[in-house]
């Protein structure tokens, strides 16, 4: 398992698209992705999950990754929430 917190800098926050963008991005890894967040865990291969989060911008999260791949989508996560997730 490899983790890692992050502030979401995506002015909109983890609204439709960008959920959508993230989702689908993490959804080919044959690992477990989840995003904790408000002591909660969300599962990031379910857009409807990341919605319901209410994940604002400024907002610390941390994206857990377990499995085979979770190096990689970990890698590949981090990536995407910096880049500001398509917004």
């Amino acid at each position: 398992m490899v983790s890692q917190k992050i502030t979401v800098t995506n002015e909109q926050g983890m609204h439709m698209r960008p959920a959508s963008v993230f989702s689908q991005a993490m959804t080919p890894f044959s690992c477990d992705v989840k995003i904790n967040f408000n002591g909660n865990t969300y599962d990031a291969k379910s857009v409807m999950m990341l919605m319901s989060a209410c994940i604002k911008c400024g907002a610390e999260i941390e994206v857990v990754c377990d499995g085979a791949d979770e190096q990689d989508a970990l890698k590949k996560a981090i990536e995407l929430i910096e880049s500001g997730l398509g917004d």
